[in-house]
């Protein structure tokens, strides 16, 4: 009695099973190596947008920075200019005011009765007070001011203090003298006003008046 070999029968449909997992298995690796492979991809496309906007941004703000640089030249230019044009013979004012001066205080030393001068003196003293007024015309129309705070309130300013007066006509801190005049270039002091100032009187005190009695 011959012996038949037992084969394990194996259904078709499980290999076909097999098979096609098999074959589904190298597919889906492959589609998840592209999947990170595209997800890189858009994280280095979102990197490089970034870094280029980020670059953009940085030389717009260096573009402002030398416009406005550029901005604040072109008006200090132009202020330096205008500057120039107003005070840049303000050296030659300050010689010239000097020689205004010499003739003012020869005028002032005139008498104010002039009826015992001679008819040439006379007719002297005219011309210098006639030039006097041509010179302060000539300083007003080229915007030179001239400062005489007689009877004004002490402005540190456009005075300069030279002494106190003691005086009870006037309330403290006024001018009561003007010992040379200044002078104002538009908005520039060429040079202050020598001044007195008036200050309250000190009161008298009880041995003062003990030794007038």
């Amino acid at each position: 009695m011959s012996k038949n070999k037992l084969t394990p029968k194996t259904d078709n449909k499980d290999e076909k099973s097999l098979e096609e997992n098999i074959k589904i298995d190298p597919n889906t690796n492959n589609e998840e190596v592209n999947v990170d492979e595209n997800l890189d991809e858009d994280i280095s496309i979102e990197q490089t947008v970034e870094n280029q906007n980020k670059q953009i941004n940085e030389l717009k703000d260096q573009l402002l920075r030398s416009l406005a640089e550029s901005e604040n030249l072109r008006k200090r230019t132009i202020k330096e200019i205008a500057d120039a044009k107003k005070y840049s013979h303000i050296s030659f004012i300050r010689d010239l005011v000097s020689s205004v001066d010499n003739l003012q205080r020869a005028l002032e030393a005139v008498p104010d009765d002039n009826s015992q001068l001679s008819e040439p003196i006379k007719n002297l003293v005219i011309g210098l007070e006639i030039v006097e007024k041509e010179i302060l015309n000539t300083f007003e129309k080229h915007s030179l001011k001239q400062i005489n705070p007689l009877g004004e309130k002490f402005d540190y300013n456009l005075h300069q203090a030279m002494f106190e007066v003691p005086t009870n006509e006037k309330d403290p801190g006024f001018v009561v003298e003007v010992s040379q005049k200044g002078y104002l270039l538009h908005d520039r002091l060429v040079r202050p006003a020598m001044v007195g100032i008036s200050k309250k009187p000190e009161e008298e005190t009880i041995e003062q008046k003990n030794k007038k009695n």
